[in-house]
């Protein structure tokens, strides 16, 4: 059985950084393109950051320069380094597996940004 399973979030201080990890129990991940997304009260779920399977990161404009998304494919885990984090960037941070017809979501980690 697949399993996406985050971790890292937490409470965090305007300006500061968290990482999120992303551990998937999924065959051949090296194929699979990684995401996270974020989700917060009463908004839409978005993309945050895409890293394809052969290394290629996309992100949405509001986290470039800030957010480093990046993969380790032996560990088949992939990681978001969030830096000078803001109250807005406060949601719940869902990774994403993706390859084909395969779609998988983790349960998500909830990071928010408060003094």
């Amino acid at each position: 059985q697949v399993q996406v399973v985050e971790s890292g979030g937490g409470l965090v201080q305007p300006g500061g950084s968290l990482r999120l990890s992303c551990a998937a129990s999924v065959t051949f991940f090296r194929l699979y393109d990684m995401g996270w997304y974020r989700q917060a009260p009463e908004n839409q779920r978005e993309l945050v950051a895409v890293i394809s399977s052969t290394g290629i990161t996309n992100y949405t404009e509001s986290m470039k320069g800030r957010f480093t998304i990046s993969r380790d494919n032996a560990k088949k885990m992939v990681y978001l380094q969030m830096n000078s984090l803001k109250p807005e960037d406060t949601a719940v941070y869902y990774c994403n597996a993706q390859r084909g017809k395969y779609d998988y979501w983790g349960q998500g980690t909830q990071v928010t940004v408060s003094s």
